[in-house]
């Protein structure tokens, strides 16, 4: 029979109460396993955490960062990236809603997890039906960390291809900033003008970052009030 010690090893409260009773330092402590020269798991955890800013400032970090890190290496390190490469990869492929978009809240709440801690930016488009619900959903433009270049036909191509009513845009800011850059304007201009033309509306263009939070070019008044919010912008997370 295997046994832990509690006091260096953070498997045992998860076996005894399950995963979703750990804080984020036990957890990143059970990817851990054993950190190297006897120190315990958890304290090697909390460091990493407090040097990344929290989990989410760990997704943005890469194996080499965590192997850099008295008491990681690099098996452990890869095990960590990886960790966080498939909780993306479950993001991204999860299900889709089927409820109506008609808050950028809800635009935020099933990007945010897919964009929101990259380092670099990305642009997706949701695609609707008459009654705003998802017809599909997909990346059309991917930059660095302060640009990328869209192609309006990129953008439009997607939303007829899933024979979308309307779209709604969305991209995240990897900086973390909460404000519409004049590119970011013209941008929502420029294809929303693109979009009426081919009489295929645009509703809104929603910036997400991490920890939930976005901006909502309609709510902002480039497109007019086209979504009514009935949540407001969230705080960011602390961790």
């Amino acid at each position: 029979m295997t046994t832990y010690d509690d006091h260096e090893d953070p498997r045992h409260e998860a076996i005894l109460y399950g995963l979703d009773s750990l804080d984020d330092r036990a957890l990143v402590g059970v990817l851990l396993g054993k950190a190297s020269g006897g120190r315990p798991s958890e304290a090697v955890a909390g460091e990493l955490l407090d040097k990344a800013g929290g989990v989410v400032g760990m997704a943005r970090c890469g194996p080499h960062v965590f192997a850099a890190h008295p008491g990681v290496g690099i098996a452990r390190a890869l095990r960590l990236a990886a960790a966080i490469e498939v909780g993306r990869r479950l993001a991204r492929r999860a299900p889709v809603s089927t409820e109506s978009f008609d808050d950028p809240a809800q635009v935020a709440e099933l990007l945010g997890p897919r964009i929101g801690s990259l380092i670099h930016e990305e642009m997706w488009v949701l695609s609707l039906d008459g009654a705003n619900r998802l017809r599909g959903l997909r990346r059309v433009a991917q930059g660095g960390l302060h640009s990328m270049s869209v192609v309006p036909g990129d953008v439009l191509r997607a939303a007829l291809w899933d024979g979308a009513v309307a779209f709604i845009l969305a991209h995240n800011h990897p900086s973390g900033r909460l404000e519409a850059s004049p590119e970011d304007v013209e941008t929502t201009v420029r294809l929303a003008a693109c979009g009426q033309q081919l009489g295929i509306p645009m509703l809104d263009h929603v910036i997400v970052t991490a920890g939930g939070n976005y901006l909502s070019m309609a709510e902002l008044g480039v497109l007019g009030p086209r979504l009514e919010p009935r949540r407001r912008r969230r705080k960011a997370s602390t961790g």
